[in-house]
């Protein structure tokens, strides 16, 4: 087959593959996250079937300790979210005083007058309200689909983990015999590296939490352990998720601080856990296990999002490194490990 035509024909199963996610997103969002959790409880699994445990019962027990770590971190976030709520009335009168001064310094600047910025914030709110029951639809839809996606996540674990070796078998009669032990290599390297990703991934949240919030309370500064746990799932985005968790954390500031200094003091915190992660810890936990480059990345995680929202964003690094260990171990699709790697080749074929 001519090599043209054989790029095309990937461009269009490219194309094809991504039309399908997009559809299908709420059927293969959940396996894929089943998939990626399932290598990470295998060692657990492991660990209890060594002790002889039943296997049911073995893959039932990483299940349950899993669903008791989220459970713990969801209710860690909603009594955080409940704080902050029950100092509505300071917060409400915080805003109040911030927007006051925000209209004045806009009245000042460009002459549009307190009462033409009323008048066009009622017209903005009257829009807003009517579609409203788009925008309450929408998030009921949502809400619906979190609950699926939730329900079948423990489900797909167990059976993706009880039938593990059947998807393997699966997987090994694509290729020739003598292609067999680099499949097997590729797979093990995949479940290490999903492994050691995922973990360092759960060590980075605890660390980020201790070291924003614990410093940002040290401060004074209220609602520290919620900026802290925010800037910490966010960040999990590479790249984009941290310019998210800067805003929101200076949003949180400005609604139950009037001082400016706070702001001051939020930016600096973030900014200096954040060196410390990319520098010094992330590197040592996660040690290149994921080896994609920083463009590579972020078209990554923005076509996630737009194929499976922010589970397709969070999914987006994981799966772009699975695609990078399958492409480096063939013949046929090794260019495109190379094309999502972060390895410059030093010039000679092509002078730049």
């Amino acid at each position: 087959m001519p090599v043209t035509v054989r790029r095309s024909i990937e461009l269009i199963g490219l194309f094809v593959l991504g039309a399908i996610v997009q559809a299908e997103r709420t059927i293969i969002m959940p396996l894929l996250m089943a998939f990626f959790f399932s290598l990470l409880l295998l060692p657990v699994f492991r660990f209890f079937r060594k002790l002889r445990v039943p296997e049911a019962i073995a893959i039932f027990l990483p299940i349950l300790l899993l669903t008791i770590v989220v459970v713990l971190i969801i209710w860690l976030f909603s009594s955080q979210v409940g704080a902050l709520l029950d100092d509505f009335p300071h917060i409400q009168r915080t805003v109040s005083k911030h927007l006051d001064s925000l209209s004045v310094w806009v009245s000042n600047s460009t002459g549009f007058s307190p009462t033409d910025q009323l008048k066009f914030i009622d017209e903005q709110s009257g829009k807003l309200f009517s579609s409203m029951g788009t925008i309450l639809r929408s998030a009921a839809g949502s809400l619906t689909g979190l609950i699926i996606f939730v329900g079948l996540l423990p489900i797909y674990i167990y059976l993706i983990m009880l039938y593990r070796n059947l998807f393997v078998k699966f997987f090994l009669m694509w290729f020739k015999p003598a292609e067999y032990s680099n499949v097997e290599e590729g797979i093990r390297q995949t479940e290490k590296m999903v492994k050691n990703y995922l973990i360092g991934l759960l060590v980075q949240i605890a660390y980020i939490i201790i070291l924003l919030g614990g410093t940002l309370m040290i401060f004074g500064i209220q609602n520290a352990l919620l900026i802290g746990i925010i800037f910490a799932f966010l960040n999990l985005i590479p790249y984009l998720g941290a310019l998210i968790g800067n805003i929101l954390g200076v949003l949180i500031t400005l609604a139950s601080s009037e001082k400016i200094a706070d702001i001051l003091i939020v930016l600096g915190a973030i900014a200096v856990v954040q060196f410390l992660d990319n520098n010094i810890l992330m590197p040592r936990i996660v040690g290149g296990q994921v080896k994609i480059n920083p463009l590579t990345s972020i078209l990554g995680i923005i076509v996630g999002g737009s194929m499976a929202g922010i589970s397709g964003m969070f999914l987006a690094m994981p799966v772009l490194s699975v695609l990078k260990i399958i492409f480096d171990r063939s013949a046929h699709y090794k260019k495109w490990g190379v094309l999502l790697g972060d390895d410059r080749p030093a010039k000679g074929l092509v002078q730049t």
